[in-house]
């Protein structure tokens, strides 16, 4: 089981930017990709980004793509979520997953394919 931890989620007014980061540990190869979810009150979970750890394939929903980067620092055992032009619908909680390719080395942004979760950041955007 690979355990997670979110951190440095905030208060940042719409066009501001935010690093989120995610340390992990107890990393197994059965779970290759890292990504990023959010939820919004009311809102259904839904994935933001995702990347595969040997490959570093990444994947973007649509309304990120352009904004965010999400990249890994094997060497720290952390995955960050650059966030870039921040938006008031980007408000969220934002949490990172570890889970399974649906493909090879493509993974996913469906939270079905994604096993251990952290418990969670918040990000909230001001207009």
């Amino acid at each position: 089981q690979v355990q997670l931890a979110e951190s440095g989620g905030g208060s940042v007014q719409a066009g501001g930017s935010l690093r989120l980061s995610c340390a992990t540990s107890g990393y197994t190869s059965s779970s290759p990709c890292l990504g990023w979810f959010r939820q919004a009150p009311g809102k259904e979970r839904e994935g933001v980004a995702a990347i595969h750890t040997f490959g570093a394939g990444t994947v973007y929903v649509a309304p990120v793509k352009g904004r965010f980067i999400i990249s890994q620092d094997n060497a720290k055992n952390t995955l960050y979520l650059q966030m870039i032009s921040l938006q008031p619908e980007d408000t969220a909680m934002y949490y990172c997953a570890a889970g399974r390719p649906w493909y090879g080395a493509m993974c996913a942004l469906d939270r079905g394919y994604y096993s251990d979760w952290g418990q969670g950041t918040q990000v909230t955007v001001s207009s």
